[in-house]
């Protein structure tokens, strides 16, 4: 496959090949990779669990696997800061899987070249048929080849967010009475808008 949505730049993908193994054997999956510049260079590591989620704990666990073997590596000449953080809720869609899992939600997609005269597309995901991402559009349901796509995101909405925070509540992160205190707050607050 050439999609590059996990890792876009020639470096990215060259820090994809020795960190996946890494994050991989410690039972986690990566989401995204990226070298940003500036001042000081951040290596951002985007991971979860394959079934989803990821804790802090989890992030400081794969922080100090992946130090110790880029410490080997040494793929990086600058000085560089390692930050690992977990998809959050208006996450990158990089995977093919990640757009079966969010079917139902919310998504910006963006493809490399002009389809049908445009390259942003804003919909409801319909699920994948082969290569192809289905997205539901105001003007009907398109398929976008997944190698098409330049980038990808869910969008930010109430119904999301009660999803997320009823995973964390089946996992165990939050008790039954944290979860209906945000629910609460969820609520209200999009009664407000």
């Amino acid at each position: 496959m050439t999609n590059d949505l996990i890792a876009k730049a020639a470096i990215d993908r060259r820090m994809a090949e020795i960190i996946t193994p890494v994050i991989e054997d410690l039972g986690y999956e990566l989401v995204r990779v990226r070298l940003m510049g500036g001042k000081t260079h951040t290596l951002q590591i985007m991971a979860e669990r394959p079934e989803g989620g990821i804790e802090v704990d989890d992030c400081a666990r794969i922080s100090t696997a992946v130090s110790a073997v880029l410490d080997v590596e040494d793929p990086i000449t600058d000085q560089y800061t390692l930050e690992v953080s977990s998809p959050g809720i208006d996450r990158p869609l990089t995977r093919l899987k990640d757009f079966e899992m969010f079917e139902g939600y919310e998504a910006k997609i963006e493809t490399s070249e002009m389809i049908d005269g445009r390259k942003r597309f804003k919909g409801v995901l319909a699920g994948v048929e082969d290569n192809e991402i289905l997205i539901n559009l105001d003007e009907g349901t398109i398929g976008l080849e997944f190698d098409w796509l330049a980038d990808a995101k869910l969008v930010l909405t109430d119904e999301l967010i009660k999803e997320m925070l009823r995973q964390r509540k089946a996992a165990g992160v939050i008790d039954e009475d944290e979860f209906d205190e945000i629910e609460t707050e969820t609520d209200t607050g999009s009664e407000e808008d």
